[in-house]
């Protein structure tokens, strides 16, 4: 919803979770908000169409909701990165205590960061890198490993000989041309393999829409690396639409979702680089800023491939 911060008071803290259409609980005035002397946590989002950015809200409102005394609000930028700003320029207006950011674009919202921390706000970036340090932390993953990942693995599996299609995300987002580049470096050390680039944007119905037009064009790989389940849960659906047996291709994802594990499973997808979602770490790093205590410039999380061989052992993240 544009323009206002988004509270779930404790009585309707399941409504996301359960239905999209329940995203917006209430909106109370500022100085009702903050009357019982509360903290405000606040989470500007990209977009909730996106699988990944909506668990990540999910995950951060499910941590605090063992904090009463703080206040969770968020807000949907619906992937315009225009309305991400106003939304993010709102919080910082209404003095929320601390301001977590998932964005699209690594410039676009620099200088409303600069503002956030020049009001003194402290700002916890989420994931998706940005093109300054006007924040207070960076939670976030090697990007440029998890395409090192399934390049190195797409690889080893064709043993240097195929066609390759990597399905990217936003081209806007950093995460993006770190994953791609690592990808892309490995894959130049193997000239017996082609690849092909396609856009996805992180999203299940781009990659149908894209998929189709492949199939359409008469194209056919060996392996696919997508840069999210999201978007190789579409490229399955248009496999399977048109008869093709998504187990005969390589298919190396990037979340973990348990979608991507059922599908693993199956041996309907090779694996799955798991990519936390952060939002547990972003609400430790806020209550130690509340707290006030320091919290490190950079907290980084680990990445890991899973395949059949681990599946069973590993919880997908959401």
């Amino acid at each position: 919803m544009p323009g206002r911060g988004l509270h779930l008071d404790s009585g309707r803290r399941g409504c996301l979770g359960a239905l999209g259409s329940c995203l917006v609980a209430m909106v109370l005035p500022d100085s009702i908000l903050a009357a019982d002397g509360g903290r405000r946590i606040a989470f500007a989002q990209d977009n909730l169409a996106n699988d990944f950015r909506r668990a990540q809200v999910l995950e951060v409102r499910d941590a605090l909701g063992k904090h009463p005394q703080v206040t969770f609000e968020y807000s949907d930028a619906q992937g315009r990165t225009s309305l991400l700003i106003q939304q993010i320029d709102d919080f910082i207006r209404r003095r929320i205590d601390v301001i977590i950011v998932g964005t699209s674009d690594e410039q676009a919202v620099v200088p409303v960061l600069k503002k956030a921390r020049d009001s003194g706000i402290p700002v916890i970036v989420l994931d998706r890198g940005v093109k300054t340090d006007q924040y207070t932390t960076f939670i976030h993953s090697d990007n440029f490993l998890i395409g090192q990942m399934g390049g190195e693995y797409i690889a080893q599996q064709l043993k240097g000989q195929g066609r390759v299609l990597l399905f990217e995300g936003l081209p806007s987002a950093d995460v993006t041309k770190l994953r791609t580049k690592g990808f892309l470096d490995v894959m130049a050390r193997h000239p017996g393999i082609e690849v092909t680039r396609r856009t996805g944007n992180y999203l299940r119905r781009d990659a149908v829409l894209e998929f189709e037009k492949i199939v359409a064009a008469g194209a056919s790989f060996n392996a696919i690396f997508s840069e999210s389940d999201s978007m190789l849960s579409g490229v399955r659906v248009v496999l399977e639409k048109h008869r093709m047996d998504p187990s005969k291709i390589i298919m190396i994802g990037c979340d973990y979702t348990n979608e991507a594990r059922e599908a693993i499973r199956a041996g309907k997808q090779t694996g799955s680089v798991l990519f936390p979602l952060g939002g547990r770490a972003a609400v430790g790093a806020a209550l130690e800023i509340l707290g006030g205590k320091r919290v490190p410039k950079h907290i980084v999380i680990p990445v890991r491939l899973v395949t059949k061989d681990d599946v069973e052992q590993t919880p997908p993240i959401f």
